[in-house]
């Protein structure tokens, strides 16, 4: 039987060319920092990391990885764990990840839906998924990242008590994300979705959304 593989969540895998030292980056350092999934996933996740942490946190779609960063300077105790296909986004992290020597970070450039799959039960203590990809047109809603089924997932890996953080400036997918992870029975919401914790800071793409016009939605769940 012809296994059936999950439509693509996310667009392009690539843009513009590029730079030499870019293209040295996905060579060289790429390969130390992304996750192997034909690898059997550590009973202990904080065990990835070259430097010793308390707990894993898992950001989904980090774009050029503004936010990530941000977590990862002000959280030296916390391993991170980054999903982006886009290898623009991707190598303009891993120069940031070069330039500030930060040793508590790993990437997957893949589907973060592997990812989901592979990590152990109730192994990571946050997880963000900021700004997803909304697919807005009729045809194309199937695409979207938040599912039930990846809501199932997320339940999974989270730990009880870990914290859930959705970002959107699109208002059905925002409304679809909180009636999933309501159904789901799995997460109680903390927040009405307007207000932003301490640890919540700006990014390009929020202030473009803004700028335009366009209101977001913070959603925050705790996993139960």
């Amino acid at each position: 039987m012809t296994e059936t593989r999950p439509l693509r969540s996310y667009g392009r895998r690539k843009s513009k060319p590029l730079s030499a030292r870019k293209e040295r980056l996905m060579g060289e350092l790429l390969p130390r920092l992304r996750l192997d999934l034909v690898d059997r996933p550590p009973a202990r996740p904080t065990s990835l990391f070259e430097t010793p942490v308390k707990e894993v946190w898992l950001e989904i779609g980090f774009g050029s990885g503004e936010h990530l960063l941000w977590q990862a300077e002000r959280h030296p105790e916390i391993g991170f764990i980054g999903c982006e296909p886009f290898i623009n986004g991707l190598s303009t992290l891993l120069g940031e990840v070069e330039d500030r020597g930060l040793a508590a970070i790993r990437v997957y450039d893949g589907d973060a839906r592997e990812v989901l799959a592979w990590l152990p039960q109730g192994s990571i203590g946050r997880i963000f998924i900021l700004y997803p990809d909304p697919w807005p047109k009729k045809r194309q809603l199937k695409r979207r990242l938040f599912s039930a089924e990846t809501v199932g997932q997320l339940a999974r890996v989270l730990k009880p008590g870990g914290e859930l953080r959705f970002a959107s400036d699109d208002a059905d997918y925002a409304e679809q994300a909180r009636f999933l992870a309501q159904q789901s029975g799995a997460f109680e919401e903390t927040t009405d979705g307007n207000d932003l914790p301490a640890d919540w800071p700006e990014t390009r793409y929020e202030r473009k959304a803004l700028s335009d016009g366009r209101k977001s939605a913070y959603l925050r769940w705790r996993r139960v």
